[in-house]
């Protein structure tokens, strides 16, 4: 007995009454009205269509495969990876993570491995935006780039945050709370200067009649706790910290009580990426909180689809919370 004849895409956008491209965006949910999205899904299950990954790339030639790359120390970066890994599988396409640890050396190896590999695209959450190996990526790899843009790879889709904002209203919220010595704990090796971020508290730091004393660390909570410490066991010492990542602030929380100095009496800590710890933690962390959903949703559509902007940007909402007060000291 012969097999029923699988429906194809065609299939179902003629029942749908819409084009194939309009058809693939429903059955994926990522473009349409909702009853747009719920009826063309609705025919899909009635004719008995599910989605072939393997076959549509091997079409198209080309492997389903995407590579995630990034310093996943950081808990918020580690969340979003996973993010992405699903959100590739929903799309039928498969995902390989790699972790390279804050080092622009074993960025460089995970970008050469790519070209050895059937990968179609990268998303990457760089650690040194600026670097040249980023031109050498083969051209037939997509790069999506999270966070920053890279300077040698202009044709890369790139997923911007509103550090501007962010760091502006940072800043504000500490000088209004009387603070004119800020230490800045930044993911950025002292091989990467130049990140955006770091320049912008620096600049807008210096406006606000602000010193901005920067240490540089690894994500990782014990190696920010380090750096954190080296700053604030200064004789003149900050009054806050601004850490340009959750991981980073929980790391300047250890490093405050070390030094026996109090939260946010003797020394103010603000993050950047509101971590689920973030509100959980005591006292709990100030910090700035993003759509991951939609950015996750953003860097996909990059991966997949040809015609959307070569640039989103997305601006963070502030969450004032408990460990930002009033500086101690005479201003």
């Amino acid at each position: 007995m012969d097999e029923p004849k699988r429906p194809t895409l065609r299939d179902i956008a003629v029942a749908a009454g819409l084009s194939k491209a309009a058809t693939s965006y429903a059955l994926r949910g990522i473009r349409g009205s909702e009853q747009t999205v719920a009826r063309v899904q609705a025919i899909a299950r009635e004719m008995g269509w599910t989605a072939d990954p393997v076959a549509r790339a091997l079409a198209g030639g080309r492997s389903g495969n995407v590579a995630i790359i990034g310093s996943l120390g950081d808990l918020w970066r580690q969340g979003l990876a996973v993010m992405l890994s699903e959100a590739l599988h929903e799309h039928g396409m498969f995902s390989a993570i790699a972790d390279v640890d804050t080092s622009p050396e074993r960025e460089q190896n995970a970008l050469r491995a790519l070209a050895a590999r059937r990968v179609d695209a990268a998303i990457v959450l760089p650690v040194d935006p600026s670097a040249h190996y980023w031109a050498d990526v083969p051209e037939r790899i997509r790069l999506v780039s999270i966070g920053d843009a890279l300077l040698h790879r202009p044709v890369a889709r790139t997923v911007l945050f509103d550090n501007e904002y962010g760091i502006s209203t940072a800043l504000g919220h500490l000088a209004e709370l009387g603070h004119r010595s800020l230490g800045l704990l930044t993911p950025s090796l002292p091989s990467t200067p130049g990140r955006p971020a770091q320049l912008l508290v620096q600049q807008l730091g210096q406006e606000r009649g602000m010193s901005v004393a920067v240490a540089s660390s690894a994500s990782s909570v014990a190696g920010a706790a380090e750096a954190a410490t080296a700053l604030l066991a200064r004789k003149a010492r900050p009054t806050a910290l601004l850490c340009l990542g959750d991981s980073l602030a929980f790391g300047a929380y250890r490093a405050a009580r070390s030094l026996d100095l109090d939260i946010p009496g003797d020394v103010s800590i603000l993050g950047f990426d509101d971590s689920e710890l973030a509100p959980l933690i005591s006292p709990a962390l100030t910090t700035f909180g993003w759509d991951e959903t939609a950015i996750v949703a953003a860097a996909i559509e990059s991966v997949v689809n040809e015609d959307v902007p070569a640039d989103v940007s997305f601006r963070p909402e502030f969450l004032v919370r408990h460990s930002t007060g009033r500086c101690s000291l005479d201003p």
